[in-house]
């Protein structure tokens, strides 16, 4: 975080301050190298905005939602209730996160276990943002083709497809939905748990019959606003035809644009 202003929540709550709110890193922001560069442009445009945000730095665990899709109840009640105690013991409110399936976990299933929080998704959230003129952007991606894709536990597990789109709009760049889009898209083949799933030689690859997808729009740019599905595209793309389109998160693409 070189040369970007991040506090963690226990520094405001130890000077008796509050910020207004949480960003949830994830695991793959936190760890993962290449959505580490989404989680940077994120706080560059948090800092940007003036926003008065915190992390739970490492005090924040696994939100659990592998866990719970693989099956496991017991691990990810284990994991949902050590984070909500922490998240309670801090009045916390209000969160934001960059990923779709922490989004999904703390706004649907946390309540189930006493965590009642208001939750975006930081596409929502930097759209509110650009709404409230607390961003400007200043260049143009006018030199780009671009395709979206939305992820699974963004838009059919939510109803999220507006505020991605909001977002691309505002990027002045040449924009072409992929045939299935929408509450008809296609997943990553990351859900489920099915990340951190090897394929066997001759196996269904979900990933690369959606990346194929998203190519044959002839965008140089496939966004997303997922960090695993960022994974699953990139791979894709290396498989299919490297270096022909670049995989971005929309947070990447705003920030390019401060």
């Amino acid at each position: 975080m070189d040369n970007l202003k991040v506090r963690t929540y226990a520094d405001y709550f130890n000077n008796g301050e509050k910020p207004d709110i949480l960003f949830w890193v994830g695991s793959a922001g936190s760890f993962d190298d290449r959505a580490k560069k989404i989680t940077r442009a994120f706080v560059k445009i948090l800092n940007r905005a003036n926003v008065k945000f915190a992390v739970l730095g490492e005090e924040e665990s696994s939100s659990g939602d592998a866990a719970k899709r693989a099956g496991n109840e017991f691990l990810f009640q284990m994991q949902a209730l050590m984070n909500i105690e922490i998240l309670n013991a801090y009045e916390v409110k209000n969160i934001v996160t960059t990923c779709p399936h922490a989004y999904n976990t703390l706004k649907n299933e946390y309540s189930d276990l006493g965590g009642k929080y208001d939750v975006l998704h930081h596409t929502e959230y930097i759209s509110n943002l650009l709404d409230e003129q607390k961003l400007s952007l200043s260049s143009s991606l006018d030199y780009k083709k671009l395709t979206y894709h939305d992820p699974c536990y963004l838009g059919r597990a939510n109803d999220i497809y507006d505020a991605p789109r909001k977002l691309i709009d505002s990027l002045n760049i040449e924009f072409t939905e992929m045939p299935r889009n929408k509450r008809k898209s296609f997943c990553c083949g990351a859900g489920g748990a099915q990340m951190f799933k090897e394929s066997e030689n001759g196996e269904f690859e979900i990933n690369i019959v959606r990346t194929e997808e998203a190519l044959k729009t002839n965008a140089n740019v496939i966004a997303t606003s997922c960090p695993f599905c960022n994974t699953m595209m990139t791979d894709g793309v290396k498989n299919i035809d490297e270096g022909k389109a670049d995989v971005m998160d929309l947070a990447e693409l705003i920030a390019e644009c401060l």
